[in-house]
């Protein structure tokens, strides 16, 4: 199912999406297969694989250790495509978020081939902008990937319309100045922020990460946002588990309360 599909699901239902990340090759290939196959089948309704990188400007502690954990074992792009590919084979919507270095190191198109070719439906790049973002609007064009683009809360009005009108799926509101990782409150911004998005397009469905970590934040992003994504707080319940088992009982049981946080609306 496409993210259009999914957001248009949701929206029937009256609820808000619930988008999870975990970096792909975190601790392991095959363990961080498990893990998302697991949120999936625990309620998020998007699985958001990120490509593990060694400058991850945006992200803060938690996904940076997952990622350095990854890139040790020695998790590479090639890697990152055959774990979206196993897990979109278990039903799961996929989305990739990369940072763009790598992605123009393996060659645009031939990427964008690629990753359709494993069933993910989307790509979210955080360091780059529509401006200049030329050559992956034609290859995600060409190969019928959604492209999702960043707005912030410093975002002029302008820059939100012109980075509405060049995504497909849904866009990105990080809902405030800074790297990523659990907060104890939403920030007061995100509202405003979704606001903004929707006076340039009311049918674009919004997205909001930067600081959800449980079920009573996931229902306050989702009384005003199409979608709640969610990384850090889901990543720690593997960082800081004892163990393997413990550490999928406890994603599983973080998947499942926010899921149900996003579906009190």
């Amino acid at each position: 199912m496409s993210i259009s599909e999914i957001f248009g699901r949701a929206r029937a239902e009256g609820r808000a999406v619930l988008v999870g990340c975990m970096p792909a090759g975190f601790p392991t290939v095959d363990d961080s297969i498990a893990s998302m196959i697991a949120m999936h089948e625990a309620g998020c309704d998007v699985i958001e694989v990120e490509l593990p990188y060694s400058d991850p400007v945006m992200d803060g502690p938690v996904i940076q250790k997952a990622s350095d954990i990854a890139l040790a074992g020695g998790v590479r792009t090639r890697d990152t495509l055959r774990i979206i590919e196993a897990v979109a084979s278990a039903g799961a919507t996929v989305v990739l978020m990369t940072y763009w270095n790598p992605i123009e190191k393996y060659g645009v198109n031939a990427f964008a081939r690629d990753l359709a070719a494993t069933g993910a439906t989307g790509m979210i790049t955080p360091d780059l902008i529509p401006d200049e973002a030329q050559e992956w609007i034609a290859a995600s064009d060409e190969h019928r990937i959604d492209r999702t683009f960043l707005v912030s809360p410093s975002s002029t009005d302008e820059r939100i319309a012109m980075t509405v009108a060049n995504c497909r799926g849904f866009v990105y509101a990080t809902a405030l100045m800074g790297v990523t990782g659990a907060r104890t409150t939403v920030s007061r911004q995100a509202p405003d922020l979704v606001d903004r998005v929707r006076h340039a397009n009311p049918e674009m469905p919004v997205g909001v990460g930067l600081g959800v970590g449980n079920g009573a934040q996931a229902a306050e992003v989702a009384s005003f946002a199409d979608g709640v994504i969610v990384g850090s707080a889901l990543i720690r319940c593997v960082l800081e588990a004892p163990d393997r088992a413990s550490g999928l009982s406890r994603l599983r049981a973080l998947s499942t309360e926010l899921a149900e946080g996003v579906r009190k609306v």
